[in-house]
């Protein structure tokens, strides 16, 4: 008998088109509801139920109910984590959906990855970060250095009380390098947001800069050169 654990009741969830949608979906940080979810997944409201209830009962996105409705998000950082990478394995082995237009561009350049800022973008600040000493470490762990807590303060990023480990690299699915996760990576990603640099596009992950925020973006994390 083999024991361990199951990847294929895991990979048996995910691998159903209409679950990978909403899973997907879900990868934005947003609290979606069934109905939302059922139009992520293409199918119809009943049917996106009994796909919700094998979700939640895998243990990869949880529920709550407020007022009428009930609320959906990923269980836990490392199932985005996991969905990053399958994302990443996807488009390195050629399994990529018809590109949908304008949109597809968007997402590459800038989006959430479950809180934090992925995409060209994402990977442009952490290659920055790693260069001036913010950050130090590699492929499977990062560490945030004196330097990183003086700036990260100074720019008004909130790192009291973070837990760890308060910043980790996600491999990014579009650029097939690292961006900042963890902690520290949804923090930076709340601030910048606070500061009006960026915004979220309303019912999707693609994150737009404003033209004063890409200039100030460029500033703090260039793809060149010490940061200021």
């Amino acid at each position: 008998m083999i024991e361990g654990p199951n990847i294929s009741g895991i990979a048996a969830l995910i691998g159903d088109p209409a679950r990978a949608n909403m899973l997907t979906a879900l990868m934005s940080g947003k609290a979606l509801t069934a109905s939302e979810l059922a139009l992520e997944g293409g199918v119809m409201a009943p049917t996106a139920s009994s796909h919700l209830q094998k979700l939640v009962a895998g243990g990869l996105i949880t529920v709550r109910k407020q007022g009428r409705h009930k609320y959906y998000t990923l269980a836990e950082d490392d199932i985005a984590e996991l969905l990053e990478r399958l994302m990443g394995v996807a488009a390195r082995t050629g399994q990529m959906r018809v590109r949908t237009g304008p949109k597809d561009p968007a997402l590459r350049r800038a989006r959430a990855c479950y809180g934090h800022l992925a995409g060209n973008m994402g990977v442009q600040m952490l290659e920055a970060m790693l260069r001036d000493g913010m950050v130090a470490g590699h492929a499977g762990a990062l560490e945030i250095m004196p330097l990183g807590l003086e700036k990260m303060r100074a720019l008004g990023v909130e790192i009291e009380g973070l837990k760890l480990p308060v910043c980790k690299p996600c491999l990014d699915w579009s650029e097939r390098k690292n961006h900042l996760g963890g902690q520290l990576g949804a923090a930076v990603f709340k601030r910048l947001i606070e500061l009006g640099w960026m915004r979220r596009r309303p019912d999707s992950r693609v994150v737009a800069f404003s033209a004063e925020g890409l200039r100030q973006f460029e500033i703090h994390f260039p793809k060149d050169g010490k940061i200021l």
